[in-house]
Parts: structure tokens; sequence; C-alpha cells
């Protein structure tokens, strides 16, 4: 299908502005192919993996049909996991931008439950969170259903995956039964189909190429033995250099343990697993897609949901037994038109594997051999990113982060990254050579005219 603008769409002109502003200018296949049909509030289901564009997809129909007067859930978005949640409500405040007063609120398991009572209680539009929490709150009674209007069900597979079909039927149970439902998922297991019926009304059925192609992505396998496997993929870390890399591991144990082993060998790594606190995995997140972290080591379910737009390189240190896995992981890298790398280590023992990757994919991986590479230095993260003890609640913004680092004498506008804010907190990348002096002003300067402590994270 041909790109086509979004002003071919029945859309607001404000909203249409606000698309621009934010460089949605084109739709992808998926959006061209979805939106269309949720505008007209049919039910939908829809092959889309993550990368494709599906949260604007789904997201339009939610908000063009908010009442912003009514402070109730309109809008239900349920998600696998902590990350995708986040990262979906974050996408959901920036297309709102065209209207005032759209409130969306994010409820996921890793949080104290307090506070998001005390959000719900002053009301909200769109409600975007994991299936046990939600569910939460509904056995609480601290959330009310009966005003919504869309329920979307994202990467529904993954949350089939994860056990959560109960708690989705029991949510569904608290919706009007006249809702739109919109499922989205990346493989069509029977399982999905069964769900779909469940909960859709006669769906229309939609499919098309994530952004990510094969062709964009160069994927090399290596042979290694128990023995070597570290030590090869160290070669292979300080032969390609990749600015950024996701390395997959199959447990948690071993993402911790690679972790540990790839710090101790020079290289800037964090580790992305189930066993993390919601504010750690938030901090190693930002870090990570700041560029102030050049590896994250992660099991599968950590990584679902993450979306980083420039990721140059995915490896698997441990091969999946799933060719489907393999594809999600590999799909992660080379998108929007860029080039990707994809490497792989793997021992004789599992040379099965490729086999199956192989027939998946109609051709087999090449292989190559890692002792013949060249080794340049470890890897290290060409940014820092600062920690401010201030954020959303002290109603600090990005651009007076900004404006404290750039004043009179200041750092040059180029060499700070990028600004995420938090309720209490807010992360800052600066140039790794400019991180003292960074730390510097904002320890002895102020924001807002406050100050703020500030530390390296």
């Amino acid at each position: 299908m041909a790109a086509a603008p979004f002003s071919t769409l029945p859309l607001p002109k404000p909203l249409l502005a606000n698309l621009d502003d934010l460089g949605y200018r084109q739709m992808t296949p998926i959006q061209a192919k979805s939106l269309p049909l949720a505008l007209e509030n049919r039910d939908l289901r829809a092959q889309a993996e993550t990368g494709s564009g599906k949260t604007a997809a789904f997201g339009l129909a939610l908000l063009l049909k908010i009442k912003p007067r009514l402070f109730a859930p309109q809008g239900l978005v349920l998600c696998p996991t902590r990350e995708l949640a986040t990262q979906v409500a974050r996408e959901l405040r920036r297309l709102a931008r065209y209207q005032d007063n759209i409130k969306v609120l994010t409820l996921s398991g890793g949080q104290p439950i307090g506070p998001q009572i005390g959000s719900l209680a002053h009301g909200a539009h769109l409600i975007v969170g994991t299936p046990g929490r939600v569910q939460d709150h509904l056995r609480k009674g601290t959330l009310k259903l009966d005003q919504l209007h869309t329920l979307v069900l994202d990467e529904a597979d993954r949350m089939l995956d994860m056990g959560f079909v109960q708690s989705i039927e029991a949510i569904a149970a608290a919706t009007p039964p006249q809702r739109q439902t919109l499922l989205f998922s990346a493989t069509y297991p029977k399982e999905i189909d069964a769900l779909g019926n469940a909960f859709q009304r006669d769906p229309a059925w939609v499919e098309a190429d994530a952004v990510a192609t094969p062709a964009a992505i160069e994927q090399r396998a290596f042979e290694v033995t128990a023995e070597t496997r570290i030590t090869a993929l160290d070669r292979l870390l300080r032969h390609y250099q990749p600015a950024a890399c996701v390395l997959f591991c199959n447990t948690k144990q071993g993402c911790r343990e690679l972790t540990e082993a790839l710090q101790g060998l020079g290289h800037s790594a964090l580790a992305l697993h189930g066993d993390l606190d919601q504010r750690t995995r938030d901090a190693v997140l930002t870090r990570f897609s700041h560029g102030s972290c050049a590896l994250l080591v992660a099991t599968d379910v950590a990584a679902r949901g993450l979306d980083i737009s420039e990721l140059p390189a995915v490896i698997n240190y441990e091969l999946s037994r799933d060719p489907e896995v393999h594809t999600h992981r590999v799909g992660r890298t080379g998108r929007a038109g860029r080039t990707g790398l994809a490497l792989s280590l793997f021992t004789e023992s599992e040379r099965y594997k490729l086999e199956r990757l192989a027939d998946a994919q109609g051709e087999p991986l090449a292989e190559a051999d890692w002792e013949s590479l060249s080794a340049g230095p470890p890897l290290q993260a060409a940014r820092v990113d600062l920690c401010i003890a201030g954020g959303r609640k002290q109603k600090v913004r990005p651009g007076d982060i900004l404006g404290a680092l750039t004043g009179e004498a200041g750092l040059d506008g180029k060499q700070v990254g990028k600004i995420s804010l938090f309720d209490h907190c807010a992360y800052v990348a600066v140039d790794a050579d400019q991180a003292k002096k960074a730390l510097g002003r904002l320890a002895n300067g102020r924001i807002k005219g406050r100050r703020f402590k500030v530390r390296r994270a």
C-alpha cells in the first residue's frame, strides 16, 4: 500500500497540526489499513509488531471519541508489561496535545497502589495498564468502567503467553457490551482468535508488515563453546563497536551474570529483567534510551515494549528455541529504513535451533568465525545521565533543566541530550566530557528558582 498522508483522514485541523509537529505526516502500513476502520467504530483485529506505528493507529481512534468534560475512563488500553504501558501512555499524551485537559493515567504493578487510587479519584479520560493491576482496582472499586467506549488489547499474544486470559475476561466483563474492541497482536495463534471471538463483534481483519524488514538486517551466526561464549561476545562488541545494542538472554539469572561479566570487561552495560523494581527499571530504560549506557542485557519478557527507534544492533547471547521469538528480537533493529545488525552465538549442541530458524526464514543464517575479527576498545557510552531530585510534581519542565545547563557561560545546547521527567525526578543526558561541568552547574545553581539535589546516575 502506498504511503498516504494523515490529512486524507477525517481528522480535526488541530489534531493534524499536532501530528505534523510530532513528525507524523505519512501513515505507516498498519495505520493506513486500520485507522479508517477504527474511525468508523468497527471492532478490529490487527497483526502488527512493535515499531509499526500501532500506538497511533489505536490512539487516534481513542482520542477522537473522548468527551473532555466527562472525567471518567472512556478508553482502556491493556498491555502485557509495565514498560509497554509507560511507553503507550507517553505516546498517547503526545497525541492528545491538540486539545486541553485530556488526562492519561498509567495503572501498572511494581508501583504503590495508593497514589494510583488518589489519581483515579480525581478522574481520568484514558487508562493504560497491565491486566493484573487494572483488575486490582476493579476489585477495590477504585476503577469504574461503565462509561468506557473503547477497549484496546495491545500485544495480545504476549498477554496470553503471560497467563492474563482470566484477568482480561474479568476486565472485559466490567465494560459496556456495546464498546469498541481493538485487538493488536504480533502473531496469531489459535488462542488469539478464541480471545477475539469472545470479546469482539464482527471484527475487521488487517495485517501489515512491520517497519523493520529482513532485507535491512544483516544476520550472522558464530559458533562458540560454553567456555568461549563470553570471550567471543567480547570480541564481537570490540570489533563491531555498535553505538547501542540489546543483548538477549533466556533467563533472569543469565541476564544478571552476563551484565556483571561485561562490566568486568570494561563495557558500559545494564540489565533489564523481571526482578527489578519499577524505579530501577525506569532508570535503566531511561539511561539506555538517552545513550548513557551502551549495552542493555535483557530477557524477552522485560524487553517487550522496548521501542528504541535507532538501535544499530542486537545480539542473541543465547538463542531462543522459538523462531518467532528470534524474529521479534531481530526486528528491533533495522527499522524505519535504517540498516541493522543481528549477531547470534550458538554451540554445536544448539545447531538444531539454527536449522529451525533456516526453515522459518526460508534461508540459513550466514556463519562467520569470531576468532578472526579484529578487536578495539570496550564499549563506552557517549553520554552521561544526571539525576535531578525534582520532577513533574515539583513543576519542573524540560526547558527549565535545559536553561539551567545552557545559561551564561554554560554548556552548548548540542552537548545536552534527552531529558526525561518522572513524578519526583528527572534525567538529563550530557556529553561524557561535559558531565563534571554540568553536574556542578546543576548542583550549585537553581532550576525554576529552587535548588535540587543532583547526582550522576
